[in-house]
């Protein structure tokens, strides 16, 4: 998303659509190896390979983020500093409570939603001031993903999707375009459902993408329930009943179209993986197969960036990636046999980041400056159970010849030493201006990142 053009225009998709991850060396997501429909067998993974950050976290260099008037309050009551590329810059720009995903208007405004308030807030910049704030619309549940296509606004919430028209700063004409989705509150859940939160993006035809995530960690029930899970439904430009596009996706936060149409997610997969050969992986001279061992579950399975096709599937629960462009492994507590699915018959991944690396928002951008030019950007939120902790960053992945190459770290140091953190990055989306904005949901922050 180049600029502000109409989400339908794969420009602005390009550059609008959210965050950028960097973190993990993909090579760090260890190992090879075949997952055939005779042979249970995973890739060998090299013991002892670090999982800290992307190879292209070298040559970043660090800057203090200066905090515009009225934006100090803790955590910036106090001075913070980041690694970005030579010559770019860090403010905060705005301070927003629970901010997660980004989208700017035709007009030059950036949206943010807030699903902990249940609004949606709007930015309106003021030169070298901090942006003037005001709410769009409220009274939602748990809105998060956001898109445009022309003057229409949709709006994903947990248990459906809407759609508005937007005009000059205000939406009205609110319309369910798909409702009874799974949540927290659907009666068949009981309450029960890890991955609430949608994510929402249109097509270069107006078809409407939108993600379903899983209501677990392993949670088998979903690719049989109606809607299914843990995917990605497509509803037809101009509406109808939304169908399963792609299957086996954990959960699919990130969400966006790539300048050829191509439709790609930035998946949480799943956690406490068991080895799953039949080997030694601890070195203590026993076989590990079956085991749920930290030191293997630090850096397995891989969290995918794959391009989505219809029919596509990503292989959760009964299949893992192991590495990108590698076959899939299988999950040794959920198809040993692989009776439950032939994982040598799916689609290695494209790309992908290391294992607990909490990708939210994704968008693509266009023109970068430097060696960077066109890509994607993916909001790394950092882990949660990982020992030591993946740390949160920007990441991006330049588009080259119709697809994403490796990882490469663009903004990091949200993490201290000792694994706490005082931000959490969720999306990055590059403003009309030229400049990144990223949101930041633990500090309550929209940071403006210029580019030099």
């Amino acid at each position: 998303m180049s600029g502000c053009a109409p989400v339908g225009d794969w420009v602005q998709t390009f550059s609008m659509k959210t965050v950028a991850r960097t973190a993990l060396a993909l090579g760090v997501v260890l190992s090879a190896a075949a997952c055939t429909s005779s042979s249970p067998a995973a890739p060998a993974p090299a013991a002892g390979v670090p999982a800290t950050s992307a190879p292209g976290a070298t040559g970043l260099t660090t800057t203090e983020v200066h905090a515009l008037p009225g934006t100090d309050a803790e955590p910036f009551d106090k001075t913070r500093r980041l690694s970005a590329p030579k010559g770019w810059t860090v403010s905060v720009w705005a301070r927003v409570p629970k901010a997660r995903l980004l989208a700017w208007t035709a007009d030059g405004r950036l949206l943010v939603s807030r699903p902990g308030f249940g609004d949606v807030i709007t930015l309106t910049p003021r030169g070298d001031a901090a942006p003037e704030q005001s709410t769009l619309t409220e009274g939602l549940t748990q809105p998060h993903g956001l898109a445009f296509h022309g003057n229409t606004l949709y709006v994903a919430e947990s248990n459906q999707i809407d759609s508005f028209t937007y005009a000059s700063g205000a939406v009205s004409g609110r319309r369910v375009v798909a409702a009874g989705l799974p949540d927290a509150k659907s009666p068949e859940l009981g309450g029960a459902y890890a991955h609430a939160l949608k994510s929402v993006a249109v097509g270069k035809g107006g078809e409407l993408y939108f993600s379903i995530g899983s209501s677990g960690n392993v949670s088998v029930e979903d690719r049989d329930a109606d809607p299914e899970r843990a995917a990605i439904l497509r509803m037809p430009a101009g509406g109808g009943k939304p169908a399963v596009f792609a299957r086996g996706v954990r959960n699919g936060t990130g969400l966006a179209i790539d300048p050829d149409g191509g439709v790609w997610t930035a998946v949480n997969n799943r956690d406490n993986v068991a080895y799953p050969n039949d080997d030694d992986y601890d070195g203590d001279g026993k076989a590990d197969q079956g085991k749920v061992m930290q030191s293997y579950v630090n850096d397995h399975p891989l969290e995918p960036l794959a391009r989505l096709t219809e029919g596509r599937d990503l292989g959760w629960p009964y299949c893992n990636p192991d590495r990108p462009g590698a076959p899939f492994v299988r999950d040794f507590q959920n198809n040993a046999d692989g009776s439950k699915l032939d994982c040598a018959a799916l689609k290695p991944v494209e790309q992908g980041m290391g294992a607990h690396s909490a990708p939210l928002g994704l968008s693509f951008v266009t023109g970068l400056p430097g060696a960077y030019g066109n890509g994607a950007l993916v909001g790394i939120h950092g882990s949660w159970n990982r020992k030591p902790p993946r740390p949160p960053e920007v990441s991006f992945f330049a588009w080259r010849d119709g697809t994403l190459g490796p990882q490469q770290t663009l903004l990091t140091g949200f993490q201290n030493a000792d694994g706490s953190r005082w931000g959490r990055p969720v999306m990055a989306v590059r403003g009309p201006d030229g400049a990144l904005y990223v949101s930041d949901d633990f500090a309550g922050a929209i940071y403006r990142v210029v580019l030099r």
